[in-house]
């Protein structure tokens, strides 16, 4: 990989549209590639503005957004809701849909129509999927169906469980010779590129030294084609435990806690809202408002007066 960085600031009204072949450039041209995570409108719009390259609805969303414990409880319902809203607020970076747990790995016929459905009902551009083996045969179907795959490997999320945990992968030259195959498979499938998590910087760069394809790392160092993270993470919107990958540019859950307490102190003090904050009438139209509405007070007390008793 190349470490030379060319600067490609491009003034917002003058992007264009990320394609996979301008991804493809980028690559051979050693230009670091921008990837995120998003799940809604809000943080669409944010990774849009920021110029970003790609944008993954990722099954992240399940912890970070849904409340889930765990990756593969999310179900397609929830990530076409929300690539929906993703679409919404993008122009210009490629979108990228996780497919969830259960959504391809029993057969090709159903990775393809599961595929087939995230793409037209969310109007990402792409798919993801989990792992290599079986994935790669589902990754071929679904790319000679006409649905560009991204691969996923190392620390698979939504596999999580028969890996250990969530811990590195990788780490003996077995396994990482097992990394090196299933990446072969995965670009013999015609995946366009292939997100390596939580693996040894030295190993992804090995690997993705010796594949022809765009190669993301989340804890996997910066030998490779470019770097995701996940959208709350990096603003320091989730809390607790976090992965050593993650470097928090922001701490916007501080801010989102001291900004709402202040609002109801001042909600509680009386001090908001103020007259700024209130819409005026005339006072012509107020005092014939008040007229009418003691008008008809009084007579809905004589009425209330004079009922008779049943």
């Amino acid at each position: 990989m190349s470490s030379g960085v060319r600067s490609h600031t491009v003034p917002q009204a003058d992007r264009v549209a990320m394609t996979l072949p301008r991804l493809e450039e980028m690559r051979r041209n050693g230009e670091p590639i921008v990837m995120v995570t998003a799940y809604d409108y809000p943080s669409a719009t944010v990774a849009e503005a920021a110029r970003v390259d790609l944008v993954l609805v990722g099954d992240s969303a399940a912890n970070v957004v849904l409340g889930y414990e765990r990756t593969d409880l999310v179900s397609m319902e929830e990530m076409i809701v929300l690539g929906k809203a993703v679409r919404r607020g993008l122009k210009t970076p490629l979108m990228i849909a996780d497919m969830p747990m259960g959504s391809y790995e029993a057969s090709d016929e159903l990775a393809v129509v599961s595929a087939q459905r995230l793409i037209k009902e969310t109007g990402a551009q792409c798919v993801k999927l989990e792992a290599g083996g079986v994935s790669a045969r589902r990754a071929r179907a679904i790319v000679a169906a006409g649905v560009p795959v991204m691969g996923h490997l190392g620390l698979t999320p939504q596999t999580a469980t028969a890996l250990g945990g969530y811990k590195a992968q990788g780490k003996s030259a077995k396994a990482a010779v097992k990394l090196y195959e299933d990446a072969l498979a995965l670009q013999d499938a015609g995946c366009f590129s292939i997100v390596f998590e939580a693996v040894p910087a030295e190993i992804a760069a090995t690997i993705a030294a010796r594949l022809d394809l765009v190669t993301i790392g989340i804890g996997a160092g910066s030998g490779t084609s470019g770097q995701v993270l996940v959208f709350h993470d990096l603003l320091g919107i989730t809390t607790g435990h976090m992965a050593k990958f993650v470097k928090q540019y922001a701490d916007v859950h501080a801010e989102m806690v001291a900004a709402v307490g202040r609002y109801a102190t001042e909600v509680r003090t009386g001090a908001f809202p103020g007259p700024e904050h209130a819409y005026a009438i005339d006072a012509e139209e107020l005092a014939e408002f008040r007229r009418q509405v003691d008008v008809d007070a009084l007579a809905s007390a004589k009425a209330w007066e004079w009922e008779p008793l049943s």
